[in-house]
């Protein structure tokens, strides 16, 4: 058991990186915004609890598959045992928590009545011994997993609500626009880690999931992984020191917002996810936080303007309606931090055309994801010329970038002639789990190096 306590809200702060000069008449203003977090982290010490309400400052919830296909082989489903048992040993003091048995329907395996348990000593050792009582059969609908989890999770009045989701399957026994309502009916009430144990689930519905719930999602190919994987997943959640923090970006009359991007450590697009929030301004989510560092693209498009002019295209602001001492308790948004963009027009050409390194580099991983993306598809759909060009290029920007990690899985699926010029062959065998796992990990990005 993980004996800690949370400190102090993080301190926020926002740095801009861009090249403000634009040509004559010039439009388009690229920024990259580094958003940091630190002095929160946690400490040993005594349950915390929300203030005013009695309950647990956190709340988090373990969805498992328990679909017949888990008995196959019985190891899914041992290690999903096991790795729940290590989940639940990782929570904190004070905690709230429960485990919901998925199927084609959700149920309560722990501790049952629509509640949530305070993690301690005995509720740990009850919630273990109700594991027992996990065994696989019937289907896969995960929605109903997620709107049992966001009402256990609601009931809680936690300030901090989260969710660990393990699948082996495809979800078979509802439609997608069940789950999408699922989905939508969930965010904003809990964030969403998902694994794929195994290789018979798809990974664009549990990407998909965690990209609605502003979790991570991965792939544990061997059920062996999975204890280590929740504990590692369960210890970042009880790092998190302030909930619902959002992205507020302004921009003067007669702009416009082209794109807003989260590009490190993951390539996300928010730009959909946008919610007005004053005349000329608009809020994205980002989740919870804790000590740590997120880089944002931001594209913004301005009127045009002639040689000597500038404006402030841009103020981007970092808000969350918790005041600093009670992350679980409501109020109005507080500015966190903010950066401002700036658009200045010149006839210097050498100014006008320079890139920001941040911003090319970020162009470049988001193009990675991207054409991971294409290449497998096309492979997949048999379009040889599509997926060694897609590919090509994927190897070319991992080794251009220094994404090392990324040039590793690819070349697991292709082999590379010449990284440099993007030359590649297609595999004649590949391991359906080195593919999935490209698949997965496709949207994770590198700093710029220093």
């Amino acid at each position: 058991m993980a004996n800690f306590t949370k400190s102090r809200v993080p301190r926020f702060s926002a740095e801009v990186y861009q090249n403000p000069y634009l040509p004559e008449g010039g439009r388009e203003v690229h920024a990259i915004v580094t958003v940091t977090a630190t002095g929160g982290g946690t400490t040993g010490g005594r349950p915390v609890f929300s203030a005013g309400t009695g309950g647990p400052d956190a709340g988090v919830v373990i969805m498992v598959d328990c679909s017949g296909s888990m008995d196959r082989p019985a190891a899914k489903m041992q290690g999903a045992r096991e790795a729940t048992a290590a989940a639940i040993d990782t929570l904190r003091d004070g905690v709230g928590f429960a485990v919901v048995a998925g199927t084609h329907r959700a149920a309560e395996i722990f501790p049952g009545g629509g509640r949530l348990a305070v993690a301690g000593a005995a509720t740990r050792a009850r919630a273990k011994e109700a594991l027992r009582r996990l065994s696989a059969g019937g289907g896969t609908a995960i929605g109903t997993w997620l709107r049992l989890t966001g009402r256990l999770l609601s009931s809680a009045e936690a300030g901090f609500r989260h969710a660990l989701l393990l699948t082996d399957g495809r979800n078979e026994h509802e439609s997608p626009e069940d789950l999408r309502a699922a989905l939508d009916a969930c965010c904003g009430v809990f964030t969403c880690d998902a694994r794929g144990v195994g290789t018979d689930w798809e990974v664009k519905e549990v990407t998909g999931i965690a990209s609605a719930l502003l979790g991570t999602a991965d792939i544990v190919a061997d059920p062996a992984g999975l204890a280590a994987d929740f504990t590692r997943l369960t210890e970042k959640a009880m790092g998190k020191e302030i909930a619902d923090v959002a992205l507020r970006l302004w921009t003067p009359l007669g702009a416009e917002t082209v794109f807003v991007r989260q590009v490190a450590p993951t390539v996300e697009d928010l730009t959909g996810r946008r919610r007005d929030s004053g005349p000329r301004s608009g809020d994205y989510p980002t989740g919870s936080w804790g000590d740590e560092s997120r880089d944002y693209h931001l594209c913004l498009r301005v009127p045009a303007a002639a040689v000597g002019q500038e404006m402030l295209a841009g103020r981007v602001s970092l808000i969350t309606s918790a005041p600093d001492a009670l992350p679980s308790s409501a109020g109005p948004p507080r500015p966190l931090s903010q950066g401002l963009v700036r658009a200045v027009w010149t006839d210097d050409v050498a100014a006008s055309t320079s890139i920001d390194p941040q911003v090319a580099h970020y162009t470049g991983q988001a193009e990675l994801s991207h054409v991971i993306q294409q290449g497998l598809d096309a492979r997949k759909s048999g379009d040889i010329d599509c997926a060694l060009a897609k590919l090509g290029r994927a190897v070319q920007l991992a080794g251009t970038s220094g994404n090392d990690g990324t040039a590793k899985l690819l070349a697991k699926v292709v082999d590379v002639v010449d990284a440099a010029t993007g030359t590649v062959r297609l595999k004649a065998k590949v391991a359906e789990a080195d593919e999935m796992t490209l698949e997965t990990r496709s949207t994770k990005t590198v700093r710029v190096k220093k």
